[in-house]
């Protein structure tokens, strides 16, 4: 599973092998709590057991990074 690599506090991003037949999205997980977020346009697509206000923050942590989790997406699914 590749990683985002960064600073997002208690949360690990990270893509599948197989997300590549999805539109491009991201997992996040923390505790044993995992929910997933379309990124274009950003939205919630599964919430994973996360309360509104933390999606909320994660959401915000997203696109706060969107950039560089978008070019990560097209390197681990279209690599050149």
């Amino acid at each position: 599973m590749p990683r985002v690599r960064g600073q997002f506090g208690p949360y690990r991003l990270f893509f599948t092998s197989f997300d590549c037949i999805e539109p491009a999205h991201v997992h996040v997980e923390r505790d044993g709590m995992r929910c997933k977020f379309w990124l274009d346009p950003v939205r919630l697509a599964n919430h994973g057991g996360f309360d509104m206000r933390e999606l909320n923050r994660i959401e915000t942590l997203i696109r706060s990074h969107l950039a560089v989790i978008l070019e990560l997406w097209n390197a681990h699914c279209h690599p050149r």
